[in-house]
């Protein structure tokens, strides 16, 4: 049966005026005249536009923000009804695909529009990001409008997306309440004869029926003392007894993700397994002590990685011990030696340690965690203190 969510779908217009008026600001600050989107997650996030249609290639879609006044939709004409159905209101079409001009000559009448003769234009060209359009239509574009005239604009958009709203947190934790339930009811669906695809086809179905909309990743894998990797898809191997199994879900409801793992005995499991989840555990637990106002994410990287040194895990190469959440799977900022973004109140971030042990094996807690005044707020239900075993 599926569960009423805890958290209201979709959201109030003031929240999209609210995003636009601080991104106008700081398009204030940096001298720009407007900006230009084209990926979901950013259309999404200034307009509401909400659409499986994204996992067609074939078109693509614009989104305009101007100094003043409100974000201006470039889009195919398919998807006209959807956008009226926002709060946006200035919405130009044209009948894609027409690959000789998908939109590109209405895009620059609007963007000359709006930026006069000399202003500048700002589009997320950093890391983690991409221009969704064909690379020679974006060349195309730039050469009408002045290729001089375009800038980076991932520093504005990560500083807006990386602090979440009330409404933004309370539908990442209604993912995360979903998953962690199916999590505690796992041991009594999986069982030891049956392969891990069955397993992780039990887990997505008992996923949608508690209310998830969808759980586009859900990675693992199982074997006997361990798993070698942390995001492959599962396959036919069938579970036996002595098995670990790890399962990561990043279930989604109203368009908002969880991100979090838990990790499974089947039959019994080894010292030398229950060791390697009590030092993540505790490494996971060093990371929230540590996910305070003011710290550093690299922080809260050393925080973990020293403790799992400490206690004798090897170096190893997932690259970073979380990340932040959101909208995406993955959002900035990073866990890692090097990043050192400053946390702040309304960040939704991963605590993710992880691993290497005994012949090429990893083990991996995740948790989920929105940072409040007084610190770490789990989102996540926390995983069992002991490895939960599968009789």
């Amino acid at each position: 049966m599926i569960q009423e969510p805890s958290a209201s779908r979709g959201f109030d217009v003031s929240e999209f005026k609210a995003r636009t008026a601080n991104a106008q600001e700081l398009m204030d600050r940096f001298a720009l005249s407007a900006m230009l989107f084209s990926t979901e997650a950013e259309i999404r996030y200034f307009s509401g536009f909400h659409t499986p249609f994204w996992q067609s290639p074939t078109r693509p879609w614009f989104l305009l923000m101007p100094l003043h006044g409100k974000p201006i939709a470039v889009i195919p004409g398919i998807g006209a009804a959807c956008m009226a159905t926002t709060w946006i209101e200035d919405i130009r079409v044209w009948p894609a695909p027409q690959p000789e001009d998908d939109g590109i000559s209405l895009l620059t009448e609007a963007l000359n529009e709006v930026v006069g003769a000399d202003g500048k234009v700002g589009t997320p060209m950093g890391h983690e990001t991409h221009i969704r359009m064909p690379a020679a239509d974006f060349d195309r574009l730039r050469s009408r409008v002045g290729v001089d005239r375009f800038v980076d604009a991932t520093d504005i958009v990560r500083t807006l997306r990386v602090v979440k709203s009330e409404a933004e947190i309370k539908k990442i934790a209604h993912s995360c309440s979903t998953a962690s339930d199916s999590f505690e009811a796992l041991p009594s669906f999986v069982q030891m004869g049956e392969t891990e695809r069955q397993a992780f086809a039990k887990m997505r179905i008992d996923l949608l029926k508690r209310g998830a909309d969808d759980v586009p990743y859900l990675v693992g894998g199982s074997g006997p003392g361990g798993v070698a990797g942390v995001i492959e898809p599962p396959t036919n191997r069938i579970l036996g007894s002595g098995d670990i199994i790890m399962l990561d879900t990043g279930a989604v409801f109203d368009g908002y993700f969880c991100d979090f793992d838990r990790n499974y005995a089947l039959g019994h499991a080894s010292d030398e397994i229950r060791q390697a989840y009590d030092v993540v555990y505790a490494a996971t637990e060093a990371g929230m002590a540590a996910a305070v106002p003011g710290a550093t994410t690299s922080d809260l990287y050393f925080a973990m990685a020293d403790l799992m040194s400490a206690n004798g895990a090897r170096e190893g190469d997932v690259g970073r011990l979380g990340h932040g959440l959101g909208m995406q799977l993955t959002e900035w900022p990073s866990l890692t030696p090097f990043d050192k973004t400053v946390l702040e109140v309304g960040m939704v971030i991963t605590i993710e340690p992880a691993m290497s042990f005994g012949d090429g094996r990893t083990m991996v807690h995740e948790e989920n965690i929105v940072i409040r005044e007084h610190g770490a707020e789990l989102l996540t239900r926390r995983a069992p203190a002991e490895l939960p075993v599968i009789k």
